[in-house]
């Protein structure tokens, strides 16, 4: 999901302590943010019914369900960047939350201004302030075959072996078309960062992390096997012979 440059950004706090999550509302609210509160994940899934959010700042420790696991169902069900909320500073938990698809970590006690900074950084990332159009080059392929699979950048719909359509995000489509452009090499993070980055974009290397993670998810369905492949030390690969055709 994308705003209009001048739409305003619609944040969900989910913190069952009132005295967190009611003054940082009000908090978020004088930097021009849509603010709605929750205080379980119960109260979290009946607003995500009614509307969609840009981003969702997730308490871990919450009475009925664990962070972690509503950070896993929030990145297949919910189009929103999902911001963990802990007293835990462990390294193992910040791993794991963003192994899990979240997209950033906050330490409770924090300054509001910093949680401020990293939802606009996200924002950014994710073309919420500025949208850049994706340019599909003129004499580029008009479709790639790879891997049992094909996908067609101008309408960023992957399509699998058994006919199932899958349509990619703009950052995923993005990268997707890189790897695609570099079959079988092997592409670091900073040279991913490089060609997938836009005017104004702001990326980190968990960033690539997490685009490359959701993007292998899709790419392998039901299936243990994708061709986007880790390689430890150097960075991802995709292990397919790529065939441009029309579509």
């Amino acid at each position: 999901m994308a705003l209009s440059a001048c739409a305003t950004p619609r944040v969900l706090v989910v913190d069952d302590h009132r005295k967190i999550r009611d003054p940082l509302a009000v908090y978020l609210r004088r930097y021009a943010m849509d603010v709605r509160t929750a205080e379980d994940a119960a109260g979290m899934w009946q607003l995500l019914k009614q509307q969609a959010f840009d981003v969702i700042v997730l308490d871990v420790m919450l009475p009925d369900a664990n962070g972690f696991d509503l950070c896993e169902q929030l990145h297949r069900r919910a189009d929103a960047a999902v911001i963990l909320l802990t007293a835990r500073d462990a390294a193992a938990d910040r791993v794991r939350g963003l192994d899990l698809g979240a997209d950033d970590y906050v330490v409770k006690p924090f300054e509001p201004r910093e949680l401020v900074a990293r939802i606009n950084s996200l924002l950014r990332r994710r073309g919420a302030a500025r949208p850049q159009p994706v340019a599909v080059p003129a004499q580029g392929p008009q479709r790639y075959v790879f891997a049992g699979l094909s996908f067609t950048p101008a309408t960023r719909l992957l399509v699998r072996g058994d006919a199932t359509c899958v349509k990619l995000s703009t950052a995923e489509s993005r990268l997707l078309s890189v790897f695609l452009a570099h079959p079988s090499q092997v592409l670091s993070r900073d040279r991913l960062i490089d060609l997938t980055a836009t005017p104004g974009s702001d990326v980190f290397d968990r960033a690539i992390d997490r685009q490359v993670s959701r993007l292998r998810r899709k790419l392998s369905g039901e299936m243990a096997e994708t061709p986007l492949q880790t390689v430890w030390g150097g960075g991802y690969l995709l292990a397919a012979d790529v065939a441009p055709s029309a579509p």
